[in-house]
């Protein structure tokens, strides 16, 4: 089954840029779109930025439209989100999800619900 581990978690100040790490083992990882979502406390889980199995398609939560960049190396099995200008409001635990099984759409891919597995987390504070 597939597993998920992220890092490059940590402490930031306001404008800063921090680039978090999804390691992704177990089949089928090619074909498996990844979605990051962060959660703070009192929140719910909200979604960040997805990218499809080839890495050619992705969405972004308003929130962080052009200070937030998903990427995917398949080579290395690992997707990436870069993220810049970081904000206050950007400090949450930051979780990747695979095995989507929704429709590929702006809210599919950005809902913690369609998304089987689910790594352990990094944080990421912001001050």
């Amino acid at each position: 089954h597939v597993q998920l581990v992220e890092s490059g978690g940590g402490s930031v100040q306001v404008g800063g840029s921090l680039s978090l790490s999804c390691a992704v083992s177990g089949p089928p990882y090619i074909s498996s779109s990844v979605g990051w979502f962060r959660q703070s406390p009192g929140n719910k889980r909200e979604g960040v930025a997805a990218i499809n199995g080839l890495g050619v398609d992705t969405y972004y939560a308003d929130s962080v439209k052009g200070r937030f960049t998903v990427s995917r190396d398949n080579a290395k099995k690992t997707v990436y989100l870069q993220m810049d200008d970081l904000k206050v409001e950007d400090s949450a635990m930051y979780f990747c999800a695979a095995q989507f099984r929704g429709s590929w759409s702006p809210v599919s891919t950005l809902s913690s619900s369609q998304y089987y597995a689910w790594g352990q987390g990094t944080q990421v504070t912001v001050s």
